[in-house]
């Protein structure tokens, strides 16, 4: 019989890392993954709860999958680990894991492997018939509803390293996890209060796995990566202000043979120091690409957020990251409508936007998360007016996303293949998408089609509603 599972996966990039490793494990029991309309026995279910968007899509997707068959369903990531009350009444084969070090041995206990199991599958692409798993491989219906949830250091959870990050070009590489800096509207401090970091031979061995599966981009992930070395993302704990271990360790993985890009997931602005931009410098391939987290261009606003700059320190970032790297990609995150968000701080935040000039920005409307400080703050925001700025945000982000991309008109940039379908296209260093219009390229005197995780040469000619678009240079 064929073994299968599925794995649903909400939220950042550490969770969406955490999933290939549970879908490496699984495979290593023999088990293939399939999409929710070929009956999986076993769905995985890895929830956010950072807003009450993802934990309704989470609950959703919990919902459905009992729905739609007799699977084993296991719960992990986020929700489970914050007593929210969302988890309440899940009925049998429902099994809630809260404690993430105790995942692997859970995913062990439900997967009985008999000693007449196959080989690990092997990594790379998968063939289009999925492995048939040994019959004597079954998923065991038991309850694990109370697993307890203990506050250790888990060096070790039990998840493999990385060989594969499927169905993505880029990979991404979790270096470092956890935060308790505690801003008044994050929940990450409660579902993710440990903060630890993985040691460098470890990761710099991953990175050159991930290589070897055909990944020519890393990006470098952590719940709070600028804390990476430290065991608290509370810099006034730390020997220094600035935190050296993180420059060291991508001067390291940058010289991994076949890295052809690297990227950093999200940096506070205290993260970014000259030694940082040292490590930049020396590397062409750690792209000229920052998302520096601003959340509000008002003082004001920071300060009740509990964020560790102000609207100036920021300022002084982008000003030091420009004066190091060529037309830097500035990206960021905004919260609009937090409690007591006035007409003025808003305009504030707007002002300081188009000031920066962002290449991008994920706008999100606040969110007020039970177990937060933020949650029992006054005034509350009225939602049309939430809305509101939301959608000024929003129309501001795609003018600045054009003017950025402008600049680049007439030059040539390297473009990172993500999709065939339709007209290839990708992104190019400072992360804007590319579209290219020819079907080929040529190289080596023959031309060839494009495939997923080819760097293409392209000569940007064109800015559209929403990319580039481009003609491929020939070799």
């Amino acid at each position: 019989m064929l073994c299968r599972f599925a794995i649903f996966t909400l939220g950042c990039k550490a969770n969406q890392y955490e999933s290939q490793q549970i879908r490496q494990l699984l495979e290593s029991f023999g088990l293939a993954p399939v999409d929710s309309a070929h009956a999986p026995q076993l769905v995985v279910i890895n929830t956010c709860c950072v807003t009450h968007t993802a934990s309704a899509k989470s609950r959703h997707l919990i919902r459905q999958a009992r729905r739609d068959g007799p699977a084993t369903v296991v719960i992990c990531g986020c929700l489970p680990a914050v007593e929210t009350n969302e988890l309440k009444a899940l009925g049998e084969n429902v099994h809630v894991v809260k404690n993430r070090c105790d995942l692997a041995a859970v995913l062990s206990r439900l997967v009985h492997t008999e000693s007449t199991a196959p080989d690990p599958v092997p990594p790379g692409p998968r063939s289009a018939e999925a492995p048939r798993c040994s019959t004597d491989t079954f998923i065991r219906p038991q309850s694990d509803a109370k697993v307890k949830f203990e506050k250790d250091l888990c060096l070790s959870d039990g998840l493999p390293s990385l060989t594969s990050f499927q169905n993505q070009t880029r990979a991404f590489l979790k270096v470092q996890d956890g935060c308790d800096a505690f801003c008044t509207y994050c929940i990450i401090p409660t579902a993710r209060p440990v903060v630890r970091y993985r040691n460098s031979e470890e990761i710099l061995a991953e990175a050159a796995a991930l290589v070897t599966a055909g990944h020519k981009e890393i990006v470098i992930t952590g719940v709070h990566l600028g804390s990476y070395g430290q065991i608290t993302a509370r810099r006034r704990h730390w020997p220094t202000p600035d935190n050296p271990h993180l420059p060291a360790l991508l001067d390291r993985v940058a010289q991994v043979p076949g890295l052809s890009r690297i990227r950093l997931s999200s940096l506070d602005p205290a993260d970014v120091t000259p030694a940082l931009l040292d490590v930049f410098c020396a590397h062409p391939n750690l792209l000229p690409h920052l998302h520096l987290s601003l959340q509000s261009g008002s003082d004001a606003v920071l300060r009740r957020m509990a964020r560790s700059y102000t609207a100036d320190d920021f300022r002084s970032k982008v000003a030091l990251v420009r004066s190091r790297l060529d037309r830097p990609a500035l990206t960021t995150d905004i919260i609009v409508g937090f409690p007591g968000e006035t007409d003025a701080e808003f305009e504030e935040t707007l002002a300081l936007t188009q000031e920066v000039a962002f290449a991008k920005m994920h706008i999100f409307v606040f969110s007020a998360r039970k177990g937060t400080a933020a949650a029992r703050m006054q005034p509350k925001v009225a939602s049309e007016v939430k809305k509101a700025r939301s959608r000024t945000l929003r129309d501001l982000d795609l003018a600045l996303q054009r003017q950025f991309r402008a600049q680049f008109l007439g030059e040539t940039a390297q473009i990172l293949i993500e999709t065939t379908n339709g007209s290839p296209s990708g992104r190019a260093e400072r992360y804007f998408e590319v579209r290219i219009a020819d079907r080929t390229y040529r190289t080596d005197r023959t031309n060839k089609t494009f495939s997923p995780g080819d760097i293409i040469a392209a000569r940007l000619q064109e800015n559209a509603a929403d990319s580039i678009l481009a003609t491929s240079i020939g070799s």
